[in-house]
C-alpha cells in the first residue's frame, strides 16, 4: 500500500511539475540563474509538496481499502471455526502452516 501511495503521489507531482512548467514558459530566457539561486528551495519545496500528497493519498486509500477490516477477520475467523468440511480443511492448511 506504501509504493502504490509512493507511486501515485510521484506521478501527481510530476503532472503539476509539467503544468506549471507549461504555464511558465516566459521564464525559459532566465532557467539557469533561477536553478542556480533556486535549486536548493525549489527541491526542497518539491519534497515537502511530494510528502504532503503521499499523505493524502496513502489516507485516502486507507480509509477507501481498509474500511471495515476488523468486521471482516472476524467473520473469517468465525467461518474457519464453524464445522464446515472446506473451511475446516483451510483451517487445517493455516494451522499447518503456523
Amino acid at each position: 500500500m506504501i509504493a502504490n501511495s509512493a507511486f501515485l503521489a510521484a506521478m501527481i507531482l510530476l503532472v503539476a511539475v509539467f503544468l506549471v512548467g507549461e504555464q511558465l514558459v516566459f521564464l525559459a530566457p532566465h532557467k539557469r540563474l533561477i536553478f542556480e539561486f533556486y535549486r536548493w528551495h525549489i527541491l526542497a519545496t518539491l519534497v515537502v509538496v511530494f510528502l504532503n500528497v503521499f499523505c493524502a493519498v496513502y489516507l485516502i486509500g486507507k480509509a477507501l481499502f481498509l474500511k471495515d477490516t476488523g468486521r471482516k477477520l472476524t467473520h473469517i475467523d468465525k467461518l474457519l471455526q464453524s464445522p464446515d468440511t472446506v473451511m475446516r480443511d483451510l483451517s487445517e492448511r493455516l494451522s499447518r502452516d503456523e
